[in-house]
C-alpha cells in the first residue's frame, strides 16, 4: 500500500510554528509557581487509606506483642515476613498466657509489597502499617528489618491487653467465687 504524502508549504517547511509553539510554552513555564521541593525538610503529606511498611508494636509494659502464631508469615503474598518461634523453652514466666515469642522476626522491605494483610490476620495486633514512604538503605543487608529494629519503628501502642485481662479475671474469679 502505497500513502500518499502532501507537499509541505513554504510555512510548514520553515518550522517556524513550531518554534513559536515551543518558546510560548517556555515562557509560561517560566513564570509559573515552582513545584520544587527540598526533600529531608519538606515532605509531601500521606493521603489518608495509604498502606505503609508493617512495624511490630509493643504494648504499655514494653513486651513484644507478638506470639509467633506465624499468620502474616503465611498470609505474606511476597513472602518477605520470616518468624522463627522459640523452642519448648521459650514461655516467659510474667506472661504465662502468651504461647511464644518470636527468636527471630524479619522483614524484607526489598520484597514487602505494602499490601496489609500481615495487619489484617494479626490475632495480637502486633503489626501495624505506618505512614512513612522513604526506607533507605545502602545495601541490600539493611533493607532487612530485623525484631529490633522493627520494635524501634513501630514504637508502644495500647490497645486491648488480652494477657492481664484474662490474670484479672481469674484473680477476681478466685476471691469472688461465684454461687450457682
Amino acid at each position: 500500500m502505497i500513502v500518499e504524502r502532501k507537499k509541505l508549504n513554504l510555512w510548514e517547511r520553515l518550522y517556524l510554528p513550531a518554534i513559536i509553539g515551543g518558546f510560548k510554552v517556555t515562557l509560561r513555564l517560566f513564570f509559573a509557581r515552582k513545584v520544587t521541593m527540598q526533600y529531608p525538610e519538606q515532605r509531601w503529606s500521606v493521603p489518608d487509606g495509604y498502606r505503609g511498611a508493617p512495624y511490630l508494636v509493643k504494648d504499655q509494659d514494653g513486651n513484644t506483642k507478638c506470639v509467633s502464631c506465624q499468620l502474616c508469615e503465611f498470609v505474606c503474598p511476597p513472602k518477605a515476613i520470616k518468624i522463627i518461634p522459640p523452642g519448648p523453652a521459650g514461655q516467659l514466666a510474667d506472661r504465662p498466657n502468651a504461647e511464644k515469642m518470636p527468636q527471630e522476626f524479619e522483614i524484607n522491605m526489598l520484597r514487602c509489597i505494602f499490601c496489609g494483610y500481615c495487619q489484617e490476620v494479626c490475632p495480637e495486633e502486633a503489626i501495624f502499617l505506618l505512614k512513612d514512604w522513604s526506607h533507605i538503605g545502602t545495601n541490600r543487608k539493611e533493607m532487612v528489618y530485623n525484631k529490633e529494629k522493627l520494635l524501634a519503628l513501630g514504637g508502644t501502642h495500647g490497645g486491648i491487653q488480652k494477657w492481664r485481662h484474662k490474670q484479672e479475671e481469674t484473680v477476681e474469679q478466685e476471691n469472688f467465687p461465684v454461687k450457682p
